[in-house]
């Protein structure tokens, strides 16, 4: 068991993960601190997005050791790591997953409410997050109605509603134009200096991982210098 640093909001030793006869995961290794952006890039098949859903309890690791602000991740199951990932991570894909039959404010508010938290509250957070993030204007439109920087920018807005520790990108411009792209990492460079949320990103995107805190590499399930 190593110790945790007050700073480091994520910490993972060890990290292995293998379906059928293919290791994915060789022992990865990773720290990120609080208000840092950290990039992982490599290859297509390198174990980036395999490790990113490890870390943020959407797949088991089959060995290693995952602590998220000191709880140990790894050893949580059931209703307790799904009331855990609600309240504590965020997460935005390449597809931004927005529920079709409900309004830009709604689909942000949907996490709050399923945290059980009061709606009237969560209501005026996610219209807060939806001005900050340029979309005052656009509270009622559904997704059908948004543009595709939109639509991200409204997934962003889903993950940060429960104000949680961290938030997983993967490959969040991997669906938009260049000019939405660079939007979107100006975005994420904006909440870090003003929420100082924390970030770790799978990007093929090397301007993206350029205005990262950190950039770290994969290839074939490692870190590598």
């Amino acid at each position: 068991m190593f110790t945790i640093n007050y700073e480091n909001m994520l910490k993972a030793s060890g990290v292995f993960k293998k379906y059928e006869q293919l290791t994915v995961l060789k022992g990865v290794d990773i720290t990120v601190e609080k208000g840092e952006i950290v990039s992982i890039v490599g290859s297509s098949g390198a174990g980036k997005s395999t490790l990113l859903h490890i870390l943020g309890t959407l797949d088991k690791a089959d060995k290693g050791e995952i602590f998220l602000n000191n709880q140990p991740v790894h050893a949580l199951k059931g209703k307790t790591l799904a009331a855990f990932r609600n309240r504590h991570i965020g997460f935005v894909f390449q597809f931004h997953h927005l529920l079709p039959e409900f309004t830009a404010l709604e689909n942000v508010c949907i996490p709050g409410w399923i945290a059980g938290r009061k709606k009237t509250i969560v209501k005026e957070e996610a219209e807060r997050l939806l001005d900050l993030l340029g979309l005052k204007n656009r509270l009622e439109n559904k997704p059908a109605q948004l543009s595709g920087g939109e639509q991200q920018r409204v997934a962003v807005a889903r993950a940060l509603i429960n104000k949680p520790a961290i938030v997983f990108a993967d490959e969040p411009t991997g669906n938009l134009d260049s000019k939405h792209a660079k939007e979107l990492h100006q975005l994420f460079v904006q909440l870090k200096n003003e929420l100082q949320q924390t970030f770790l990103i799978v990007t093929h995107n090397e301007e993206l991982a350029a205005l990262s805190s950190r950039t770290l590499y994969m290839k074939d399930g490692i870190m590598i210098e």
